[in-house]
């Protein structure tokens, strides 16, 4: 007998004592979600707690729902079963523009056909701290000017959005969200379109931002081993469902990996314990 859906009073109560959490309710919590596409299941039965300030990674097979359980966490999707909460308040209960205050989100692809310069972009993401239809004032212009720094697109400022390499848009896009100022900041595939140095660059950049600010990280990620160093938490889904969830230490691993991805790899320990994956050949 499948369980019954959680009340409000439940994901009220999610993370405080005897639940096996800290006495702070988490971050984001997810409760038994369920979402679908039609008559297509994309998550069943899926629970998730993440705790303030923590780093944690989604990984799992192409269309296994993490993409999908990012934006039920976002608000941008409602969930067709279960509950979700922010900082222990179910979602619907937030005002749309507090919520856009405390999460931000860097989605997989942006799409952008007006010719908007870098700065101009990088300035949308203050809109949530603005009154409404209110213009910029010198403390959005510098919060601004700090983050296209700190992504190392300052040089940028003065260029069309559209005139730029997937990469240089993708910093664009991470810079707008951190503009927002948010406690939480949700990443679907940050470095899918990043070479190495620059998806190294957004990585530690993340990884800086959680460590100075507390920012809590949820991210979608394919490079396990890119995950494995620098968050200390993955999930992985299979199927719409959870299937694993853990410290890289603990849950990486060959048989891991194959439970998931129906994949033969060989998974290597560093002095550190940080693992990282390699293919076995075929042939």
């Amino acid at each position: 007998m499948s369980a019954a859906p959680p009340s409000v009073e439940d994901v009220r109560a999610f993370g405080a004592p005897g639940r096996g959490a800290a006495l702070d309710p988490p971050a984001l919590a997810a409760e038994h979600v369920a979402f679908a596409y039609g008559a297509r299941a994309v998550l069943r039965d899926v629970s998730l707690a993440v705790a303030r300030g923590a780093m944690v990674a989604l990984a799992g097979p192409n269309g296994s729902g993490k993409s999908t359980l990012l934006a039920l966490l976002a608000g941008t999707r409602r969930a067709a079963a279960g509950a979700i909460a922010v900082g222990g308040r179910p979602i619907d209960d937030w005002e749309r523009r507090a919520l856009a205050r405390t999460v931000a989100v860097v989605p997989q692809d942006t799409s952008v056909t007006f010719p908007y310069t870098v700065a101009e972009m990088v300035l949308m993401g203050r809109a949530p701290h603005r009154p409404p239809l209110g213009l910029e004032g010198g403390r959005d212009v510098a919060i601004a000017e700090r983050v296209m720094d700190e992504t190392g697109i300052l040089h940028l400022a003065a260029r069309r959005f559209t005139e730029l390499s997937g990469g240089e848009r993708q910093r664009v896009v991470v810079a707008r969200a951190l503009a927002q100022e948010p406690e939480i900041l949700l990443l679907d595939e940050p470095t899918s379109h990043l070479d190495v140095r620059h998806a190294i660059e957004i990585l530690e950049l993340v990884a800086a931002v959680n460590g100075a600010r507390g920012v809590t990280v949820v991210a979608v990620l394919h490079d396990l081993t890119s995950a494995a160093l620098y968050f200390e938490r993955i999930a992985f889904l299979r199927d719409g469902a959870l299937v694993a969830d853990g410290a890289p230490g603990a849950i990486v691993t060959a048989e891991t990996i194959a439970r998931v991805f129906d994949a033969d790899v060989r998974v290597d320990v560093d002095a550190e314990g940080i693992p990282a994956i390699r293919p076995r050949r075929r042939s």
